[in-house]
């Protein structure tokens, strides 16, 4: 996210058989139940840590500086009249909380596997929840550093423990999605917050295969080699990846607590139609189920998730991604799944001059918010991302709560 992360990728981007969407379609009729009670409208904000985006905002900070930092990010939240934040524990396989899996996180010190002297995700949970703000805790599965230097990971690092789990591409490192034993692990580290804190949901960005980079090759063949027997290509073999490890960890975030959430942020373009029938009316460049493997449709009819928030960061009107078209199309995608549809919206284009003319206009935001209200399936919006919550670039924050936002919605008590 932001200056490293998946809203760079966002920027510059701008079948499924029928036997399993009968599969799906059986499998969501149940998962109404099990998932879909009555909550108040979803209003969030993602909390980036990744390279220090949005906090803290420069590494090395005192534990009290960075505990400030936090606490006004969650103030800013509630005079928002926001209910829910997003706060990213776990943004280069590192973590935000005394792991015993991964070292603490280098955005924290400056020096990956140095203690910060405090517990930030233990802090954040209690205090978020002492104003009525729900706590998703963000993990990134498989991004493991924004360089290709294994020996600038920290000594006890997994990744240098086991180095045959890495590969580089673009510039960064990834656990290989292909091994069922770096599936296993990444699970497990996510899963210790799980059982250690009180969060009240795990939330997945739209990190699974990496992004496209052209003249670039993701080097997983001999992965293939030993694992892909029975799929009819390597896209194929890839998916079905992704599928195990959503699917695994649904099942396993509600055997430790079944009250947690399972809610991942996909790119906002799952197909376009010209690609297959059901996708949306769109022209992306980048579509999750062909470039990142990730079949985001399957998993909301196998209700697999509790909630899903496209990243809709478009304006309404935009020619290749129509906001308004997007949002009409994961209406119909939620509809009768029982998972909860909201919405990623782009704050942080407002008032970027690299942007088209819409984002230019304070009430653009808002306008979506209006838009959105048509569709019965749209549960709640999110805002990336903190920073441009709190300085409100010409006004347009102020704006959507003004003209949505009259009362509190609290999801807690």
């Amino acid at each position: 996210m932001g200056q490293i992360g998946r809203r760079a990728f966002v920027a510059a981007a701008t079948g499924l058989v029928a036997s399993v969407l009968a599969s799906g379609d059986a499998v969501a009729t149940e998962a109404v139940g099990r998932h879909h009670t009555p909550r108040a409208q979803l209003r969030g904000m993602w909390l980036a840590s990744v390279a220090n985006r949005d906090w803290p905002s420069v590494p090395g900070l005192t534990a009290d500086q960075q505990r400030a930092e936090l606490i006004g990010h969650l103030d800013t939240a509630v005079a928002r009249k926001l209910n829910a934040v997003i706060f990213q524990v776990r943004p280069t396989a590192d973590a935000l909380w005394p792991s015993p899996y991964e070292p603490w996180a280098e955005c924290l010190t400056g020096v990956q596997g140095k203690d910060p002297g405090w517990d930030p995700l233990g802090t954040a949970v209690r205090e978020a929840h002492a104003r009525g703000l729900e706590l998703h805790a963000w993990f990134n599965p498989y991004r493991v550093a924004n360089h290709t230097d294994p020996s600038r990971l920290s000594e006890r690092h997994p990744a240098r423990l086991h180095p045959d789990w890495i590969l580089p591409y673009g510039g960064k490192l990834y656990y290989n999605p292909g091994l069922p034993e770096v599936r296993s692990f990444v699970q497990d580290a996510m899963l210790d917050a799980v059982r250690r804190y009180d969060i009240d949901a795990v939330h997945w960005d739209d990190y699974f295969y990496p992004y496209p980079v052209a003249g670039q090759v993701f080097e997983d063949d001999e992965t293939y080699a030993r694992y892909g027997a029975g799929f009819p290509d390597k896209a194929a073999w890839r998916r079905d990846n992704t599928d195990r490890l959503v699917r695994e960890m649904s099942a396993k975030i509600k055997k430790v607590k079944k009250h947690v959430r399972f809610g991942i942020s996909p790119f906002g373009v799952w197909r376009n139609v010209a690609t297959d029938p059901r996708g949306s009316d769109t022209q992306a460049g980048v579509q999750t189920y062909d470039h990142l493997h990730a079949d985001t449709l399957k998993w909301v009819k196998q209700g697999w998730i509790d909630y899903i928030v496209p990243q809709l960061y478009w304006n309404i009107g935009f020619a290749v991604a129509d906001y308004a078209k997007l949002v009409h199309w994961w209406d119909g995608v939620v509809r009768g799944t029982g998972v909860d549809l909201y919405i990623g919206e782009a704050l942080y284009k407002v008032a970027d001059p690299a942007q088209p003319a819409a984002w230019q206009d304070p009430a653009e935001l808002s306008r979506h918010l209006t838009l959105a209200k048509e569709y019965a399936g749209v549960r709640g919006h999110c805002f990336f991302s903190a920073k441009e919550v709190g300085a409100d670039p010409i006004g347009a924050m102020t704006r959507v709560v003004a003209d949505h936002y009259g009362t509190r919605a609290r999801l807690r008590g």
